[in-house]
């Protein structure tokens, strides 16, 4: 049974009787074997992308959408096309990138997206 780091603490948190931990902002890279714009993904930003703002804004997190989708993502819709980046905070969804665009329009589109977790919300 494989766990998320997100799963694991919420449910430490829930036993030890203290309130659930406030949940960041990630980057869910759906993936799936094979994948050929996913790979090239992994070549050309992957290994540096913890290190940039943006990374540490909202980590990247993979998700493999031939295996069970994780239940901490159960409000988060799926999707069959890879690579797809969605970005979640406090458990839903603020935004979509559908494919790898290449280097310079990911940066571009993934400041947009990110952009919204800086938005007024109204209510």
């Amino acid at each position: 049974m494989r766990f998320s780091v997100h799963a694991l603490l919420l449910s430490l948190a829930l036993m030890l009787g203290g309130a659930a931990p406030a949940a960041a902002a990630e980057l869910v890279m759906l993936e799936r074997p094979g994948c050929v714009w996913c790979a090239r993904f992994n070549a050309e930003i992957a290994p540096g992308y913890p290190k940039t703002e943006e990374g540490r804004r909202a980590p990247l997190r993979r998700v493999d959408i031939t295996q069970q989708w994780p239940p901490d993502l159960e409000g988060i819709a799926g999707e069959q096309f890879t690579p797809t980046f969605i970005l979640v905070e406090d458990g839903k969804e603020v935004g979509r990138l559908r494919g790898y665009p290449g280097s310079e329009f990911f940066w571009y589109l993934l400041g947009g997206i990110l952009a919204k977790l800086d938005a007024p919300t109204s209510g």
